[in-house]
């Protein structure tokens, strides 16, 4: 019996003593951090989202960009403030959440943040407070 502790201890001595080849992989930390969308993310595209750029016109997007379980999609919109002046923009969405500019008769652009509350529907605050309720078009 002995000789099969010495033999397991040995075993495990070299296993534990090997040398690393490659440093291991780093990890991503998990965060309640959300990585945020701004309105000017819509005016360009990165060489890393131009690989992925789509544009299919089956579905309301103007194009997407990303992978499976990752897609940025960029959408035209239109709807009305609470006082019921209409407006209509351009905004891009990742997940529920996204970030745009919308034009309305009284103002040039308004810097907007957006959520998704149905299927092509969405809420949007601008920096005053103000919110404005969105369709895609």
């Amino acid at each position: 019996m002995p000789k099969n502790y010495s033999l397991l201890f040995f075993f495990f001595l070299f296993i534990s003593c090997k040398k690393a080849d490659a440093p291991p992989p780093t990890l991503q930390v998990n965060s309640f951090y959300r990585p945020v969308i701004t309105a000017d993310d819509r005016k360009t595209i990165t060489p890393e989202e131009a690989k992925t750029y789509h544009v299919n016109t089956t579905y309301k997007y103007e194009y997407r960009t990303g992978n499976p379980g990752h897609y940025k999609y960029n959408y035209d919109v239109k709807g009305i403030n609470l006082r019921g002046d209409s407006v209509f923009g351009n905004i891009n969405t990742e997940g529920k959440y996204g970030a745009g500019i919308l034009i309305g008769d009284t103002v040039a652009e308004i810097e907007i943040n957006t959520e998704w509350v149905s299927h092509g529907k969405l809420k949007a605050l601008d920096k005053q407070g103000n919110e404005y309720n969105l369709v895609v078009k």
